[in-house]
């Protein structure tokens, strides 16, 4: 299990998926939703990459 936590400023939003495009996929929706983010630039999937994890036992 992987997880991430938006990389915004003061925003607290995470999410767990068993794999990295399914992550990539959440973040993306988030950031168009929540950020009012138009269009995601390659910059920022590869930000999102970069803070993909694997998941604490004790938070899964």
């Amino acid at each position: 299990m992987k997880q991430y936590e938006c990389f915004v400023p003061g925003c607290s939003w995470k999410t767990h998926a068993d794999d990295e495009a399914e992550i990539v996929r959440r973040a993306s929706e988030h950031m168009r939703v929540a950020h009012q983010e138009t269009t995601i630039r390659p910059s920022m999937v590869e930000q999102i990459k970069a803070r993909i994890c694997e998941a604490d036992k004790a938070s899964s």
